[in-house]
């Protein structure tokens, strides 16, 4: 609706995660790079927390849009609510291996083989699980005796665990703690600073195609900054609600009381 007022080319808040509006703060620049040294090193088991919409999974979609895939063959568990039957159903599905087994252990077997000739066809395969605060202790101790899996060289699967805060609670746990040991490679990403949300604003408006035109007024992006409390989605949802205040009302920059309208409205959600 207020693309074209703006002139802008798309819009510059949108709420799904998107790698082409990726802002690299120090802290996403770093957990990016944490991420990249884990797989290039072939480390094994790689974790990433934070708080809902800290950006963790547009991380992960730039991570994975990074490795070629010529090299890499990626596999994506987005629901975690599995045994362990069914997620080696589907790494053998995603490695185009058909099975009829139902056997655990034999599944086991099946997933080795299957590695196995992916590392002498030169391959690597990572296995990244989303919201992987739901996993069971059963399902984490489980994954711990999958990473065993190893080659003459080097691992034969790459795992890389994505959850909120409660996932590095989980981890914690006594009966965790030979996992836990295993994580080589750990990040947590906090919510943004406040001149790193200047910068994210100003970053995903040029982004969408301003010309410096459409510009948040300091007071109205502390006020977005302290309701948001720095996490980017919430930044998203609140910026995108003053624009379309400040074009119903045919202003050209964000004020203090678009800023204060858009919280309101965010907030009835």
């Amino acid at each position: 609706m207020y693309l074209e007022y703006f002139g802008l080319e798309k819009s510059p808040f949108g709420i799904a995660p998107d790698p082409d509006f990726l802002y690299l703060s120090p802290q996403h620049g770093e957990a990016l790079a944490h991420l990249r040294y884990g797989i290039g090193q072939r480390k094994g088991f790689i974790v990433l927390t934070g708080e809902v919409g800290c950006g963790k999974t547009t991380l992960l979609q730039e991570l994975l849009r990074e490795l070629p895939t010529r090299r890499y063959r990626k596999i994506i568990v987005k629901n975690p609510m599995v045994d362990m039957v069914e997620l080696y159903g589907q790494i053998l599905r995603d490695l185009n291996v058909q099975t009829k087994s139902t056997s655990q252990l034999d599944l086991l077997g099946e997933v080795a083989a299957a590695l196995k000739k992916y590392e002498q066809a030169n391959k690597d395969v990572v296995l990244v699980i989303d919201e992987a605060q739901n996993l069971s202790v059963e399902m984490l101790e489980q994954l711990r005796l999958l990473s065993n899996l190893e080659t003459k060289d080097h691992r034969a699967l790459q795992i890389i665990l994505v959850g909120q805060p409660e996932l590095r609670k989980l981890l914690k746990r006594r009966e965790l703690r030979q996992l836990r040991q295993r994580i080589p490679v750990y990040y947590d990403l906090r919510p943004l600073r406040f001149v790193e949300a200047v910068k994210y604003i100003n970053y995903r408006l040029a982004y969408a195609g301003s010309s410096g035109a459409v510009k948040f007024s300091i007071p109205a992006t502390f006020a977005i900054y302290r309701a948001a409390k720095g996490i980017p989605r919430v930044l998203n949802g609140i910026c995108d609600r003053a624009l379309l205040s400040a074009y119903v009302r045919s202003g050209r920059s964000i004020s203090f009381g678009d800023a204060r309208r858009a919280i309101k409205d965010f907030k009835r959600l």
